[in-house]
């Protein structure tokens, strides 16, 4: 599958793929399945992976707070705040935001959009407050799937919500973009749920659907944006050097 095929520009690529960078105890780490004991620790400081990030050519990053995330609130802020001074990267900030303060604090330390699970499955009306407090463009609906049913609580609990039904009642509240991750393949390096997503895309297609877990390969890449994805999140294969930079900015370079 060539690139061209996609009709998309380079700039629109640059948008589309996004590394990731998930932060435990101030360190670059990768969980596999969303598991806490299966993890392995990157010696890269998060500052210099995200410099060499944007000097490739990326426009974005995906942060995860996985301290946060455990703790049900957010932890890691400095790091985003550093990571947001020191380059120009849009950033996605995951992880630990359960109360309005959290909000405010991923915000106000550069946070570029807020990616929500747990809460917007749990807690539907606190969501609809900070919709309203705020914007539907602020916000990305993290769409963390088990089975096809929605997964919250560092994907520990499963809430038997339909990911379906989910990404329908939030695209009516005027949310746009979903980051749809398939648990079974996050960290696996087996290949993402291209499956998943042609059917949730050929039922919600206004909807921005963000695919992330299981990427391996820049074919992987290639077909996800095919397929109708705004943005490919890469994670464990960027750091294995499964795929590599330069392999990737070809395509928007």
């Amino acid at each position: 599958m060539k690139t061209h095929e996609m009709k998309l520009s380079k700039a629109e690529l640059r948008e589309i793929i996004i590394p990731a960078m998930d932060i435990m105890e101030g360190q670059c780490v990768r969980l596999e399945q969303g598991d806490y004991g299966r993890k392995k620790m990157y010696d890269e400081d998060p500052i210099d992976a995200a410099l060499r990030f944007e000097d490739a050519g990326f426009s974005r990053l995906h942060l995860v707070d996985l301290d946060g995330a455990r703790e049900r609130k957010v932890l890691n802020w400095k790091t985003l705040e550093k990571i947001a001074g020191k380059t120009s990267l849009k950033i996605d900030f995951s992880g630990g935001i359960h109360h309005l303060d959290d909000v405010k604090i991923a915000l106000n330390s550069g946070a570029s959009f807020l990616c929500i699970g747990t809460i917007a499955a749990e807690e539907p009306e606190t969501m609809k407050q900070w919709i309203s407090i705020y914007s539907p463009e602020l916000f990305i609906l993290s769409a963390d799937v088990k089975n096809e049913h929605i997964a919250v609580r560092g994907w520990e609990k499963d809430t038997g919500l339909p990911v379906d039904e989910f990404i329908g009642a939030y695209h009516k509240q005027g949310i746009n973009k979903f980051l749809c991750t398939d648990i079974f393949r996050d960290g696996m390096l087996q290949g993402p749920s291209f499956e998943l997503y042609e059917k949730l895309l050929e039922k919600h297609k206004e909807i921005e659907l963000i695919a992330s877990g299981g990427v391996r390969s820049v074919n992987d890449v290639e077909r996800l944006i095919y397929t109708g994805c705004k943005g490919v999140i890469i994670g464990k294969a960027l750091y294995e050097q499964k795929i590599h930079i330069e392999d990737l900015t070809k395509l928007f370079l």
